[in-house]
């Protein structure tokens, strides 16, 4: 690319886990990724993680993309199921063994205990057990980056994090690699997503490096808790969002955002509210904290930051 090409064009995703319903912490990822999508002018896709059989709830998958249309969020393009690529992963971690950047390990937890999980040399005390996929990271290996709303991102990745598992010893695919190569190969120039996934982003980063994949422009919005500092998805605050009623969970989440709510004032329907929020839609005001509170309070969802 040269100083006289045009930039990418914008391409923005919402990726959720069909691990149950929508609560409101995602509602407001989602609307947040859709809306810098809208201000961008730009693509929104929406693509379903589903490689994590025993954590699925069945019939989640479709719930979830019931509800993201019941607010008005609907993809441009046809959505993308993860489980449908396994292919694609199964090509990038071959590569990855083949040049060496990847090893088999059979270290288990219990293994790893004694140096709090973090994976630096393999010290498995069963030769037999199924082996994990690692990525390799060299000693010393520092990532850092600019969060287009958190600023400055610095990660020790080989004390902090350790090898990367790819694989998992039970044969399923690790988030780390999948959401790299899905993000490469979908052309997604600006992941916008919770404040709970940032220090995920170092080892991903990391991951396109060894890949030769493009690296994204990140952005982390302020993960959505619940008095007692739990995110919402382990949370009894985090109750589904009602897809009958979604103005009161919109304008909630509109706010979380750090909109005013009297942009939205008076417009009773999801559609002309979400376009009414695409207009007016400021990203200077998005709120710059990692956290922010949630509270029912007669059945209508309040976000305030902590």
């Amino acid at each position: 690319m040269t100083a006289n090409d045009p930039p990418p064009h914008y391409r923005g995703r919402f990726a959720p886990s069909p691990t149950g319903r929508l609560h409101f912490g995602s509602l407001v990822a989602a609307l947040g990724s859709w809306l810098l999508a809208r201000h961008h002018a730009g693509t929104w896709l929406v693509r379903v993680e589903d490689l994590d059989p025993p954590r699925e709830v069945p019939g989640a998958a479709q719930r979830q993309l019931d509800t993201l249309a019941a607010f008005g969020l609907v993809p441009d393009a046809p959505v993308v199921w993860q489980s449908a690529r396994q292919d694609l992963y199964a090509t990038a971690l071959t590569r990855l063994l083949d040049d060496g950047s990847a090893f088999e390990c059979r270290c288990s937890r219990s293994d790893l205990a004694a140096a709090g999980g973090i994976h630096r040399a393999c010290v498995a005390s069963d030769p037999v057990r199924a082996p994990a996929i690692r990525l390799r990271v060299p000693d010393g290996t520092r990532v850092a980056f600019e969060d287009g709303l958190q600023g400055a991102v610095e990660q020790q990745v080989d004390r902090e994090v350790g090898d990367v598992v790819l694989r998992r010893a039970d044969g399923f695919w690790a988030y780390q690699l999948a959401v790299v190569v899905d993000d490469a190969d979908q052309g997604i120039t600006d992941v916008v997503r919770g404040a709970d996934l940032l220090d995920s982003t170092p080892r991903q980063i990391l991951l396109q490096r060894a890949l030769g994949l493009p690296t994204p422009r990140y952005l982390h919005l302020p993960l959505i808790v619940d008095a007692q500092g739990q995110k919402l998805s382990k949370s009894m605050a985090s109750l589904p969002i009602d897809d009958d009623a979604p103005m009161p969970a919109l304008l909630a989440a509109w706010q979380a955002l750090g909109q005013p709510v009297e942009r939205l004032a008076g417009i009773g329907s999801v559609s002309a509210a979400v376009q009414a929020a695409a207009r007016g839609f400021r990203p200077d005001r998005l709120p710059k904290v990692t956290c922010m509170t949630f509270a029912a309070s007669h059945n209508k969802p309040v976000a305030g930051a902590v």
